[in-house]
């Protein structure tokens, strides 16, 4: 086994923005992995650590050289390496130069292609310590980095100014300069708890050293446990469970090395508030952990963290309760001013605000989901005038004070406000729904005005964009369609909605063309509805891959172009659950002889079955017949499973027919009631899907 040693990078800066700290950490990592894999360095495990003052990589037994290996060059044809003379041709010679060799060592290559001029070369590997500082620099310039700032004197450019540099590897320092910094194998602790400067010994020793010497814990997810366990201990102790989300956590984790929590109190006539805004407030503004009861009610208490741990932490927290009465003051006038006036009474003020440059106001497009909703609360059964109402209200709070202040609250306060200003309690809901689902396996909206809301607004969007050209190309997307056509898609299936697709795309494809043409003319109106209606195909076939289906699972009922996606997935159903038939392989087959066989052919089918000869043939005849009686309530009803599962049934006696019976057959009478008897099966598997696309 080659020789290895641990190897530790580590970066001090400057505090990093705790929002991108977790991707930074894991970019550095992967990149570096990349790295030593594409130098062909071979190691066993690999770690990342992460704190607000540095980034750091610990490689565990990484080889301390390239393997040797041998190397062998094609140099040019043997016809063209020799002269007329049989002297070498500049080619040949040309090529010895390149492999700093002389003619005469050069070997001839042999295979059945021709035969070249060649050189064979052992290369022995480089050392690793001559190869890392490439690998480290290039790792740091491939960091997904917004915006680079330059600091002092220096021309290098980093998220943050950079102050110190680790680079170990075993038990000495691999010298090099890294950002403008020499490295070295000192680090630092704590800023406050221990400022003095620390020698690394060993890389493996590294988060230790840290945390007993620098009062620094230097893994991230051991910050994060250890955080969410005192918060929870921290609001135990005032009777209550800490409302702890993800990304605040990790927010927190990335604001702290050495994290203590201080719990807060503030008045408890802010619990009037809507919880939600509490909660935005003490989350968004100031990274505290709200406080639950049992109950899932607020308490008037909240857990932020201090990166100290101060000899007066009441002070520290006074400070806190200071700083977000404030905050809390502001919200509750927002909400006591905003309730002034109704949501109707704000819808006009809509027309101040654009929503796409050609598209209009956001008054404009209230007033196309609302007609929108109209027409798909009409095909659902759903209550008109509640989806009317909902699509008018809809986005009425957008020029509320409180939404002002707290963006992602919107939807969210117009349900309040609503219910505030008396509205059917259907509406109010409906007016949160319609951003649902607001992310990637989020709830759907839950009531059927909601539903009907949020397919209106997605459809109109989606249209609206594609008709002036802003089509998504790559990544991105800066109206978010991808997640507007999957919303759409999840809010139909999933609700079980029977919505064509195609109808209402061209419905509110029509709204839009109706626009002042000075605003259109990016691309051809005419097939605005055809390009949206290709982008949500797409979603849906990404949809289907994410839940199971495969590629020619879909591929077999695209091929019907089904209008509804909740009858396309009815169809993916029955094709997943057909192809686990015995029968399946044999009749997919057939399938796809028999289309080969219909569309080659010279002849045409004939209206209807006529005489045929052979017993194969007519007890095939007689079995299409009665099984194309069977599947009709079956399809009736949309059991393509029991379909499919009927026409299985065929299997004997389509092989029976292929076994026994000649389709082509010189006798062109005979030939066109035979490809009528494949039309027919054709036509009664195509009821379901075109099983033909599925693979073996």
């Amino acid at each position: 086994m080659s020789a290895s040693k641990h190897l530790l990078f580590e970066l001090g800066s400057e505090e990093l923005p705790p929002k991108t700290l977790l991707k930074l950490s894991n970019a550095l990592l992967n990149n570096i992995i990349q790295g030593l894999i594409g130098a062909e360095l071979s190691f066993t495990t690999s770690k990342a650590y992460a704190t607000p003052r540095r980034l750091a990589v610990f490689i565990e037994n990484l080889s301390t050289a390239q393997p040797d290996k041998t190397v062998e060059k094609r140099g040019p044809a043997i016809q063209a390496a020799f002269a007329p003379d049989g002297s070498p041709s500049k080619a040949a010679l040309g090529f010895a130069t390149s492999c700093d060799t002389s003619f005469e060592n050069l070997e001839r290559l042999k295979t059945d292609k021709g035969e070249w001029l060649s050189f064979t070369q052992a290369v022995k590997g480089q050392a690793t310590e001559y190869l890392i500082p490439d690998i480290i620099r290039t790792s740091i310039a491939g960091l997904p980095i917004a915006k680079r700032m330059r600091w002092g004197s220096f021309t290098t450019e980093f998220v943050r100014p950079v102050h110190w540099a680790v680079l170990l590897f075993g038990d000495s320092v691999i010298k090099t300069e890294i950002l403008g910094l020499q490295t070295g194998a000192t680090t630092q602790g704590h800023r406050f708890h221990a400022p003095q400067k620390i020698t690394l010994n060993k890389p493996e020793d590294y988060a230790q050293t840290l945390l007993q010497q620098g009062r620094v814990i230097a893994e991230i997810e051991q910050r994060k446990t250890i955080i969410r366990d005192a918060a929870q201990q921290a609001a135990a102790a005032v009777k209550g469970f800490a409302h702890i989300e993800d990304d605040l956590l990790d927010e927190i984790a990335a604001l702290n090395e050495w994290p203590v929590p201080i719990t807060g109190t503030f008045d408890t006539r802010y619990l009037a508030l809507p919880p939600e805004v509490l909660i935005t407030t003490m989350q968004t503004n100031q990274k505290y952990f709200p406080v639950k009861n049992a109950n899932g009610d607020l308490l008037a208490n909240f857990i932020t963290f201090s990166n100290i741990e101060s000899t007066n932490p009441i002070s520290i927290q006074q400070g806190n309760e200071r700083v977000v009465t404030p905050r809390l003051s502001d919200a509750e006038f927002f909400w006591n001013q905003d309730r002034k006036k109704t949501l109707e009474d704000r819808v006009e003020s809509l027309s101040s605000v654009v929503f796409q440059e050609n598209l209009g106001t956001v008054f404009a497009k209230t007033k196309r989901v609302q007609n929108l909703a109209k027409f798909i609360a009409g095909h659902l059964g759903a209550n008109v005038e509640l989806a009317e109402r909902a699509a008018l209200l809809a986005k009425a709070d957008l020029m509320t004070e409180m939404v002002g202040e707290f963006g992602n609250l919107q939807g969210l306060m117009g349900r309040y406000y609503a219910l505030a200003d008396n509205e059917p309690k259907e509406v109010a809901y409906a007016i949160e729904e319609h951003y649902f689902p607001k992310q990637s396996g989020s709830p759907t909206a839950g009531s059927a005005t909601g539903q009907v809301l949020a397919i209106a607004e997605k459809i109109d969007t989606l249209v609206g964009i594609f008709a002036v050209g802003l089509i998504p190309t790559g990544d991105k997307d800066p109206y978010a369609l991808r997640r507007a056509a999957l919303g759409i898609l999840r809010t139909i299936i999933e609700n079980k909605l029977n919505i064509n697709i195609v109808e209402l795309t061209e419905f509110a494809s029509a709204q839009i063309a109706v626009l002042p043409t000075q605003s259109m003319g990016f691309i051809d109106q005419s097939t605005t509805a055809d390009r949206v209606i290709d982008f949500i195909s797409d979603r849906l076939k990404g949809y289907c891959l994410d839940h199971g289906y495969t590629a020619d699972e879909f591929d077999a009922v695209l091929a019907l172009t089904p209008a509804e996606p909740l009858d396309f997935m009815q169809r993916v159903q029955a094709v997943k659950a057909f192809r686990e038939l015995p029968q399946a392989e044999s009749l997919a087959a057939a399938n796809k002889r028999i289309r080969n066989i219909l569309k080659k052919s010279d002849s045409q089918p004939a209206a209807s079955v006529g005489v045929l000869q052979e017993p194969q043939e007519q007890q095939l005849l007689q079995a299409a017949l009665q099984s194309a009686l069977d599947i009709q309530p079956l399809l009736a009803q949309r059991d393509y499973q029991a379909t499919l599962n009927r026409l299985a049934n065929l299997q004997n006696d389509v092989d029976a027919f292929f076994d026994h019976v000649m389709v082509m057959t010189d006798d062109l009478d005979l030939r066109a009631n035979r490809l009528a008897l494949l039309n027919m099966l054709s036509e009664q598997f195509l009821t379901c899907a075109d099983i033909s696309k599925l693979q073996s």
